[in-house]
């Protein structure tokens, strides 16, 4: 794990402040153009002094040193780590300061940038502050075609290696499908809302388990219906057929409905509430209804707004359904200043990349992959985009509890059975010893590495 520091969080700015045009012509954005600069600028410092700093301190430095928009000062830090303490295969510290130098070197461009319009200045033209930025990059920008394919059908297939190395998502499938096992019992008719389904995997152990209890009391099985949330028709349809055929194989009467989602920024929000209204088709007096938000609502909060969220709260409240469950990541990510998010988000994905070095063999393919397409992805996001384009804005159970209470639900105790089973997944097929589970108000079930939690799941009526 990475060690510890103190930081100056009273020289935090606002990430979407940028300097006013007149502290801009007093102070113009610099960007570094030679290496020779580079190297005057720590001439004072020897590197392996720098270096011999915890890479954790080195890399806030470099948050701080963007935070004041001194760039050329950040690219030579930057420079330093990249070379000397980064690796996609080192270790798991190694790995950490690999994918955070690159969510630096993206939000310097896009801070640079954004401070040259400010002041008028083009930096695609060149002046006299210096040639583009572009030459100062660590790391190469990628193309039209490759942005292309690393869109959504990529998160998907990441998902499912992420789902095979890691308990995290197990651990949230597992939790919320015993909350809704317990709540529809003795229903004759069920309808699931899964608002982002992926490849629905978290499905057929439930179905089973329907099953097998009416097998047991020797009553008829409910009719269960399934409405998955995505943006993908071509995958959910897929995933509706798959999902299907299993409830076939087990005698089940089943129907399968997808529920399509805008793929952008702008939409997405908009049309999750409209999604609700226009396409469940749910009626009270035939069905009882289970809703799922599986690493969702976080996507409906935007910057100092919670609109969105309430207002797709409202619908859900609307819709009664007999239970709601949330899952989500532990940390705060939505953190308005950019060096209070940074230090979160350090300590957050430091604990997960810990968890993934104790568990997987070193030259594992399928956690380089889940490293680089997932959670390298999300430390961009959280790092390196700022205002609307930001979309993972994580947040704590304590803020979520705050805003489900506010939003008129009630909490459900978690069951005895649901925390013996997380135990059980662990003990089963993760067996670190630094896996944690924590009950946290009775209605939550954190899991954790090292004391420190990383993922919630919990229900609401």
């Amino acid at each position: 794990m990475l060690g510890s520091s103190s930081y100056s969080s009273e020289e935090d700015h606002p990430d979407h402040n940028h300097p006013s045009p007149s502290d801009m012509s007093r102070h113009p954005p610099r960007c570094i153009t030679t290496t020779y600069q580079c190297q005057q600028l720590i001439s004072s410092t020897s590197s392996s002094s720098i270096l011999a700093a915890p890479p954790r301190q080195l890399l806030i430095s470099c948050a701080e040193l963007i935070s004041r928009f001194e760039f050329s000062s950040a690219n030579c830090l930057l420079s330093l780590l990249s070379s000397h303490l980064a690796s996609p295969s080192g270790d798991s510290t190694e790995r950490l300061v690999f994918y955070f130098c690159k969510a630096l070197d993206h939000r310097v461009k896009n801070s640079y940038l954004s401070s040259c319009r400010s002041i008028g200045f083009n930096p695609s033209n060149g002046s006299s502050i210096g040639t583009p930025l572009a030459s100062s990059f660590l790391f190469s920008q990628p193309s039209v075609h490759v942005q292309v394919a690393s869109s959504a059908r990529v998160g998907y297939l990441t998902y499912l290696a992420l789902n095979q190395v890691t308990p995290f998502i197990r651990f949230a499938h597992l939790t919320a499908n015993q909350a809704i096992l317990e709540a529809i019992e003795g229903y004759k008719a069920v309808h699931i809302l899964d608002m982002d389904i992926m490849h629905g995997v978290q499905w057929p152990p439930l179905l089973q388990a329907i099953g097998e209890r009416s097998a047991t009391l020797g009553h008829p099985a409910p009719t269960i219906r399934i409405t998955g949330g995505g943006r993908d028709l071509e995958l959910l349809n897929r995933t509706g057929d798959r999902i299907r055929k299993f409830a076939q194989s087990l005698g089940l009467k089943f129907q399968f409905h997808h529920l399509i989602m805008v793929d952008s920024n702008l939409t997405e929000a908009v049309e999750a509430i409209n999604a609700l209204e226009l396409h469940l088709h749910f009626q009270e007096e035939e069905e009882v209804l289970a809703l799922h938000c599986g690493d969702f609502l976080h996507r409906l909060l935007r910057e100092y707004d919670t609109t969105f969220l309430r207002r797709f709260l409202h619908k859900v409240k609307i819709l009664n359904p007999r239970v709601f469950t949330v899952g989500e990541r532990e940390a705060d990510h939505n953190h308005p200043l950019f060096l209070r998010r940074f230090i979160e988000a350090i300590d957050h994905y430091g604990a997960v990349f810990d968890s993934l070095e104790a568990t997987l063999p070193p030259l594992s393919q399928e956690r380089v992959a889940v490293e680089e397409r997932w959670f390298g992805e999300e430390i961009k996001d959280v790092i390196g985009q700022e205002g609307e384009p930001r979309r993972q804005r994580h947040q704590k159970y304590e803020s979520w509890e705050a805003v489900m209470r506010s939003s008129g639900f009630k909490s459900l105790p978690l069951s005895p059975f649901s925390v013996s089973q997380a135990k059980l997944l662990l003990r089963l097929h993760y067996p670190s010893e630094g896996y944690q589970l924590q009950v946290f108000h009775s209605n939550c079930l954190l899991l954790g590495w090292k004391n420190r939690p990383l993922f919630s799941v919990s229900s609401w009526q």
